[in-house]
């Protein structure tokens, strides 16, 4: 997802082959919200977003409930995925099709709740989560009959690595038209997905189903860090998107049996990219179909 210029590139890789120890490009850029790669980074951030999924538990102080999240992360097309270069270069962004969470929660005095969530680090198709964690403190706010309002604060720190400039599929090929950047070993680029919010969430119960809609608000700190080697050359370069995302969230829980309970939920972040200078600027939201398999003690 660098944004570098066309002629660097080319002159530094016609006098590699003479040059002293290996070239390197080291470019920082501050990206607009809807530059193409900034839309890569937030759609990222997207799927990795910890929803209250619900009203905030009853829990007694000290006990815990656990759960396993996941969530689908629909696929992009060749025309999607060209974000680099202000949307010329194709980029790897079919990592995985699916993304998930181990989260824990644990209550506090005064009714509040406490979350951790923690994604291992697993690697799916040359990319894997390092060190991505999520914290939430939730509390129930109204109580009438069978609604529920829900407020919480949360945030997220950490990173996925894998070689999303450079495919580890275009190595060895010395075809321009396949491989035009000229990658010559899989990258090991890191995208930082740091964020804090809140969110509201109304809830409805009756009986064992939980019925919920969630509202929230983002401040995203994005980074790609880009450690690609093309042309003989070494790309550090590394793009900054800062911003704000907002997202909505609905769904339902079932209980079954006294401990164990079944949730689900459709998460809707509005995005918005312009693809290249003086493009109109066009909606490219992300929908995601979320699970969540919850144990409480």
């Amino acid at each position: 997802m660098a944004r570098l210029t066309w002629t660097p590139i080319f002159l530094l890789a016609l006098f590699a082959p003479v040059a002293h120890g290996q070239e390197v490009v080291h470019q920082d850029e501050l990206l607009p919200p809807d530059r193409p790669e900034a839309w890569a980074l937030q759609r990222s951030a997207a799927t990795t977003l910890m929803t209250a999924f619900g009203e905030a538990p009853v829990l007694d102080r000290w006990h815990w409930l656990l759960s396993i999240d996941g969530g689908n992360i629909p696929r992009l097309s060749t025309e999607e995925r060209r974000v680099g270069f202000n949307g010329e270069k194709i980029e790897d962004l079919n990592k995985s099709p699916v993304f998930a969470r181990l989260r824990a929660s644990i209550g506090l005095p005064g009714g509040w709740v406490g979350e951790l969530g923690y994604t291992p680090p697993v690697g799916i198709n040359g990319a894997k989560a390092h060190d991505l964690f999520d914290l939430a403190i939730g509390h129930r706010l109204v109580t009438h009959g069978n609604l529920t309002l829900s407020m919480r604060a949360f945030g997220q720190h950490g990173s996925v690595q894998g070689d999303i400039t450079c495919p580890a599929s275009l190595v060895g090929i010395s075809d321009f038209e396949l491989n035009p950047y000229g990658c010559q070993a899989p990258s090991n680029d890191r995208v930082t997905l740091n964020d804090y919010g809140i969110d509201l969430t109304a809830g409805l119960n009756h009986g064992p189903w939980h019925w919920h809609a969630t509202g929230g608000v983002v401040r995203t700190e994005l980074q790609a860090q880009v450690d690609a080697l093309t042309f003989d050359v070494r790309d550090r370069s590394r793009l900054v998107a800062n911003g704000t995302l907002h997202y909505g969230a609905i769904g339902v829980r079932r209980d079954i049996g006294r401990h164990w309970s079944l949730g689900t939920e459709v998460l809707y972040v509005p995005l918005h990219v312009r693809l290249g200078d003086g493009a109109a600027r066009t909606e490219d939201s992300f929908t995601s179909l979320r699970l969540q398999v919850r144990y409480m003690h």
